[in-house]
C-alpha cells in the first residue's frame, strides 16, 4: 500500500507508539536494516528499522552508537529548521532497541549524482549539514528524491565523530560562501548547542559523547566565523567508496 501522507508530528507519534511489523531485510546495507510497517490505529507508515544488535563493529566509532547518531542527525536537522532527515525515533522493536525512520518513497535509480537538476537550495543545505555532522559517508544514494521531487538525506550512522572525517560526493560548492540563510541558521545554532541548560544540548548529550557534542559546537562556530564550504583535504580520502 502507498505511504500515507501525515505531518511530521503525527509520523513521530506513530513511529514511537505504533506496532512494528518487520518485512524484508535490505541486504545491501552494511548493517542489519529492515523495511517495516508501523501501525497506530488507522495510520500505517512504512519505515526503516535499524536495530542496534545488527550494527557491524567499526574501528573508529564506539560499538552500539550508530542508531544514536541517526537520531542525533534528525534532532539537529529539526533544530536547524531544515527538515532534511526523515522523522526518526529510538525505540524497542522486534530485534531490540534501535532507530526507526519513516521510509521515503523513491526511485532507487534516482540519487544525487543521477538527478539532472536537484534543488540547489536543498543541496546546499545538505552540504552544510554534512559539514556540521561531520558525515563520514555521504554517498550519492543517501540523497533521495520523493515523488514530489523533494530531497531527503538519510543514513547518518557514521556522523558526529570528534575527529574530522568528512567524506562526501557533494563537493560542488567547495570554497564558495554559504547562502545567507544557511549561514544565519548555523549562527543561531551555536548558542543553543553551548547552552548547558538548553533542550538541544540536553538532547544531543543523551545521544553523543561529550567530546562529540563539543566538536559539533566547534564546527558550527567555525562555519559562523568563516561561512564558506570547506575544500577537500588532498592528504586524505574525501569521497566515500563506493560513491553510490
Amino acid at each position: 500500500m502507498p505511504q500515507q501522507a501525515v505531518t511530521v508530528e503525527r509520523a513521530l507519534a506513530v513511529l514511537a507508539a505504533g506496532t512494528v511489523t518487520v518485512g524484508r531485510q535490505i541486504l545491501w546495507s552494511s548493517n542489519a536494516t529492515f523495511l517495516a510497517e508501523v501501525a497506530d490505529g488507522a495510520t500505517r507508515l512504512h519505515a526503516v528499522y535499524k536495530p542496534r544488535s545488527g550494527e557491524a563493529p567499526l574501528w573508529d566509532f564506539p560499538a552500539g552508537t550508530l542508531c544514536l547518531r541517526e537520531m542525533a542527525a534528525f534532532t539537529l536537522s529539526e533544530a536547524l529548521g531544515w527538515r532534511l532527515v526523515p522523522p526518526t525515533v529510538l525505540r524497542d522493536g522486534p530485534y531490540g532497541f534501535g532507530a526507526l525512520q519513516a521510509f521515503i518513497a523513491h526511485d532507487p535509480d534516482e540519487h544525487y549524482l543521477s538527478l539532472p537538476a536537484p534543488d540547489p537550495e536543498t543541496v546546499r543545505r545538505i552540504a552544510a549539514f554534512d559539514v556540521l555532522v561531520n558525515n563520514a559517508d555521504r554517498k550519492s544514494g543517501h540523497v533521495l528524491s520523493d515523488p514530489q521531487g523533494r530531497l531527503w538525506a538519510i543514513d547518518h550512522g557514521v556522523c558526529f565523530h570528534a575527529d574530522w572525517k568528512l567524506r562526501t560526493v557533494i563537493w560542488d560548492f567547495a570554497g564558495q560562501p554559504l547562502p545567507p540563510a544557511v549561514a544565519d541558521h548555523v549562527r543561531r545554532l551555536v548558542p543553543r548547542i553551548r547552552d548547558d541548560g538548553g533542550r538541544l544540548r540536553a538532547a544531543l548529550a543523551e545521544l553523543l559523547d561529550p567530546a562529540e557534542v563539543q566538536a559539533l559546537c566547534d564546527r558550527a562556530a567555525a562555519l559562523t566565523d568563516h561561512p564558506f564550504y570547506p575544500l577537500a583535504d588532498p592528504s586524505r580520502r574525501a569521497v566515500p567508496w563506493p560513491p553510490v
